[in-house]
């Protein structure tokens, strides 16, 4: 190994000059919207094939169950970008946690599919999803504040969503609208954090990690939004 690839390795990309910044913000960012790209390619793939109507009537039927394996797979893939270093890991985690996500939300479009209006419900919280992590992310890169203070509020926050996930799947309850905006509140957290801990912390051959980082927080964003979307019809 280069003595360039080893400063990489062990210097976080603050440290590193402007132009090498830049690069790897680039590069998170590409990878994110490939990421993206890909969860839309394989959704397309699953409604094309049949696959999305056979499967998603059954899987709504257990619904706390999804809701769970969402916030389980969620929580993977952050523990994963912080710890995988080899280039080949970081693309196998990405490309394994976005099959498991447009599985985890095929349910959930079909159903929001087959209701009234169901594309533009799709489509529109889509679009408030991506406008908000956008803004998110941005407000983290301009300002430059460090966000890591919203860690311990993120741990227990999602300690405590899962654990009402589970209560409403015992106790046979619903979680409510107000559950949603909870959780999107949650979701933007996450996204500043994010945001701050890669450019604060992250060594620049660690842009597919960062990546993945931020694509969880994006589909939880998501998720709540079309959740709540949903609510309202």
């Amino acid at each position: 190994m280069s003595t360039r690839a080893a400063t990489y390795s062990s210097v976080p990309v603050s440290q590193l000059p402007a132009e090498e910044r830049k690069a790897f913000i680039w590069r998170t960012y590409a990878h994110v919207v490939g990421a993206i790209l890909a969860f839309a390619a394989i959704e397309s793939f699953l409604f094309s094939s049949g696959t999305a109507q056979r499967l998603s009537p059954a899987l709504s039927q257990n619904w706390m169950l999804v809701l769970g394996a969402f916030t389980i797979v969620g929580w993977g893939a952050s523990y994963a970008a912080m710890r995988l270093q080899s280039t080949a890991a970081q693309y196998g985690a990405l490309a394994v946690f976005v099959f498991a996500e447009a599985l985890i939300f095929m349910p959930m479009l079909y159903i929001a599919s087959v209701m009234p209006n169901g594309a533009g419900i799709i489509e529109s919280a889509a679009v408030v999803a991506m406008l908000g992590s956008a803004g998110l992310m941005a407000v983290a890169m301009i300002t430059g504040r460090d966000f890591s203070f919203l860690r311990g509020m993120l741990v227990w926050g999602g300690i405590l969503a899962l654990v009402a996930i589970f209560a409403a799947l015992i106790f046979g309850f619903e979680l409510g609208t107000w559950f949603s905006v909870a959780m999107i509140g949650f979701a933007g957290a996450s996204i500043l954090y994010d945001t701050s801990n890669i450019m604060r912390h992250y060594p620049a051959d660690r842009h597919v990690a960062a990546a993945l980082s931020l694509f969880a927080s994006i589909a939880l964003m998501f998720w709540y939004v079309l959740r709540l979307f949903m609510s309202r019809e």
